[in-house]
Order: C-alpha cells, then structure tokens, then sequence
C-alpha cells in the first residue's frame, strides 16, 4: 500500500457504537482489517463520515465522537446504527484551530509567526516523505523572511516541486491552478490580503490583520483592509512571506484535492458495493466535511446504476466545485460537472450545507481553483470558482434552496439535490479557516436523519 500517513488504524476513543473506522492510503487501497471490522456490523442504518483536509489521526476520532454523539437520541425505534469513520492521508497545519477543539493559536506555540511551528514541520515531512532538503529550505525562508525577490522565486520553486506542478505534462498544464502558475510575488501578495481580510496576522508582521466586514473579495479589497501598505504594488517584500506560508498550505490542499478524489472513487466507493453485496439489507449514509465531501461524493461514481443502497448523502461545508453536479456549465454548455447527474444515483437526496462564515471556501478556495491560463488573472472572481460549502449547489434545475429552520421544520426532498444554508449555526472560527470546521452541531446531525428518513 501507498504512504498511510498520521498512524491511522482501527479507531478507539469514540462514545458510540458499534464503531469502526474505513482505514486508506493515498491510492484508495483499503486496509481490510478495517473493512472487515464493518462488514460485522450489526445495524440496519450505516452512517459513513469522511473527514476533511485540516485533520490528523486523533483530530478525526475527536470530529467523530463529537458529531456521532446526538444520533442515538434523533432516530426512530426501528433504526439500529453503525458508525464509520473513514480515515485517509491528509495535512494539519497547527496555526488552524477547529472549534470546540482547539482556542486560537493553542496548538501552535506562540511567536512563530510565518515561520513552520515543529509540529506543522514534522507533519510535512510525513506529507511529503523523502523531501527533507526541500522542507527544511522552506522552513529556512518563511523563518528569516527576506526582503528579496529571488528568495520569492526560490521559494514558488520549491513549492510547485513539491506539489508535483512541474511534472504535470504539457498537455494538462492548463488545468494547474493559477496559483502554481502566476508570477510568485504577485500571488503571495493576494495571498496576503486574503490572509487580512480572513483576520490572520498581516503580512507576517507582529501585529494582527485587520479584518474586512462582509464577503469581500480579497483581491479588491483596498490597502487599508489588507494589512496597510506593505500589501501595494511596489510595498516592503518582507510584509508577504503571510502569504507565501499561504502558498505552501495551498500546495497541500492541490495535493489532498486530487487525493481525496481518489480515495473516494477507488478507494470508499468500491468499499461500499462490495458490503452492500454481502449484506444487501444494510443502508448507508455518507456524510463528507470539507475534502471529506469530496471523497463521499466521487465515491458515488463506483455505485452501480439502479443500486439502492446509499440512502442519503450530507455534504458538510464541501470543498469542491458548486456546479460539480451540474449537467451544464453556465460558462460552458458543452461540458458538465464533474459529478454531474451522479445525484441520481443516490436513492435520496444529495444535501449540501453551505454558511457564508467560512472563510477557506469564501475567501481562499476560488483563489486555489482558479486555472491557469485564465484571462481575468487572479485579480479577477467570477462564480466559475466558487465551493458547494460556500454557496451551495449551482446550476442544477430544480433544486430547491432552503434554510437550516426550514430543513429542521419540514424536511428536505426525498430525492435530488438540495441547499441548506447552514450560517446560523456554523459560524465560529479563527483564522485563516473561519467556521469552515464548525460542524459539530445537534442541528447538523438532525439534517443528516431527515435527509435519511430515519427520524422518530
């Protein structure tokens, strides 16, 4: 098996049960102990949880326990539940606190800055074994920040290698995101004002950033709220190294983006069909926060046509496109989403909670989406780039849109997809994320039963 990553293993820790955890690596390939741990399930209802990027081992089991914890107590008296966890490689950089876990800056220790904290250090070089001489040059310049172009250079260099942006064959080389691609100063300098409209820390100086009002699109934001002059054209080099630590956490997330893809259609999806082959009777509730959405939701391309067995599926704060499920493009009418019509494969609805508090998938995630090659730049915004958790689901006819009261007092529909905005509940956070991981909530956990049919 390819690199597992943070020690994943069969989980303890989590209050209800019978639980287990769905174990994969980088591939998709599944570790059968783990598989074989679900087969024994004794449940009619199998809640399947996929995590997101901001996670590690004992982080996953703590999302689980606290988000299982309400649904003994919300389904109905003929419903006897299983718990899955799955866990797969992904990346936590320690300066991203998780409501209800973590309190602003309690992970990484103080004074750090730009600069890599040894936990967020030793992380990346379980990301991306075998290139410490990279890792430790990046380390070097985000620490002594200097006010130098071709440290700038030198340091998109080394992050687009570590992406794997330079291997990418020419024939696909459009399809880099802008960020790996675009001139390296200009990028961390938009970097950096997202950075201060998100709250975080200006330009990697001492003092905080100032924070915008609003969804305001970083890239237009005025110098007073980006972090003051040492953000404008021409400003001090040393106020962006905020942003190239950016661009390194960016590269992350390019590589977790195509990994979770993965995970989900080779590696969950195919999991799924053969245990609902050998016990056809068994439901299953896929439920995806942030990268986790993604790995649900491509796991829908390995069910069968006619296949009845995923039941539901809930998408938290999704980390993908809004038009994925999309027959048409609105920019582009020759082609569909990459997930396009797979709703129907789901015998239930597809549930898309958004809340317009997060700031990964406000802010950041149409800076990390956008294509090379693309004629506004990233200096322009346009929904082409826009997240499912941001916004919802984009482009599809007829699915409807509603409120997290409106889900609560009357349900969702029974089949297709759906928007729930969820902002009156997720809504705490720090930076640079914002609320993208506040999803323990009771309400939530209600949207996944109803979206199931398993309510009292």
């Amino acid at each position: 098996m390819a690199d597992i990553g943070g020690g994943f293993g069969i989980g303890v820790g989590v209050g209800v049960g019978p639980y287990a955890e769905l174990t994969f690596d980088s591939e998709g390939d599944v570790d059968r102990v783990t598989q074989g741990a679900v087969a024994r399930m004794e449940a009619t209802d199998v809640l399947v949880f996929a995590h997101g990027w901001n996670s590690d081992r004992s982080t996953a089991t703590r999302l689980y326990d606290r988000f299982f914890a309400p649904f003994p107590e919300l389904v109905g008296s003929g419903v006897r539940l299983g718990y899955v966890g799955v866990v797969w490689p992904s990346m936590r950089f320690s300066d991203e606190p998780i409501p209800d876990f973590d309190a602003p800056g309690a992970l990484a220790e103080p004074g750090f800055g730009t600069a890599l904290d040894p936990v967020t250090r030793r992380a990346l070089g379980e990301f991306w074994p075998g290139r410490e001489a990279e890792l430790d040059r990046v380390a070097e310049l985000l620490e002594e920040r200097p006010e130098s172009a071709a440290a700038f250079i030198e340091f998109g260099a080394l992050v687009r290698e570590l992406a794997g942006v330079d291997a990418v064959p020419a024939a696909v080389a459009p399809a880099v995101p802008a960020l790996f691609t675009d001139d390296v100063l200009e990028v961390c300098r938009v970097l950096a004002r997202a950075l201060a409209t998100a709250g975080a820390p200006a330009g990697g100086s001492d003092g905080p950033g100032q924070a915008a009002d609003g969804p305001v699109s970083p890239v237009h934001a005025p110098d007073s709220a980006a972090g003051g002059p040492g953000f404008a054209a021409g400003g001090a080099l040393r106020g962006l190294w905020g942003g190239a630590k950016e661009l390194l956490r960016q590269a992350t997330y390019y590589k977790m983006k195509k990994r979770a893809g993965v995970v989900g259609e080779r590696g969950l999806g195919p999991v799924l069909a053969q245990l609902a082959a050998d016990r056809p009777a068994l439901r299953f509730h896929l439920i995806g926060h942030s990268f986790g959405a993604r790995v649900v939701s491509f796991a829908l391309r390995a069910v069968p046509d006619g296949a009845r067995y995923v039941k539901s599926v809930t998408l938290l704060q999704g980390a993908f496109s809004h038009y994925a499920f999309a027959d048409r493009l609105p920019h582009d009418r020759s082609n569909g989403g990459a997930l396009r019509g797979l709703q129907r494969r789901v015998d239930g609805p597809v549930v898309a909670c958004h809340s317009p508090h997060d700031s990964a998938l406000r802010l950041f995630y149409p800076l990390a989406s956008r294509m090379a090659g693309d004629s506004a730049g990233l200096l322009g915004f346009d929904e082409r780039w826009g997240a499912i958790g941001h916004d919802g689901v984009q482009a599809v006819p007829g699915a409807p849109r509603l409120s997290l009261d409106t889900a609560l007092r009357r349900g969702v529909p029974g089949a297709g997809c759906v928007s729930v905005d969820a902002g009156s509940v997720v809504r705490r956070g720090g930076a640079p994320s914002g609320a993208h991981s506040d999803i323990c909530h009771e309400e939530l956990a209600r949207v996944v039963v109803t979206a199931g049919r398993m309510g009292r």
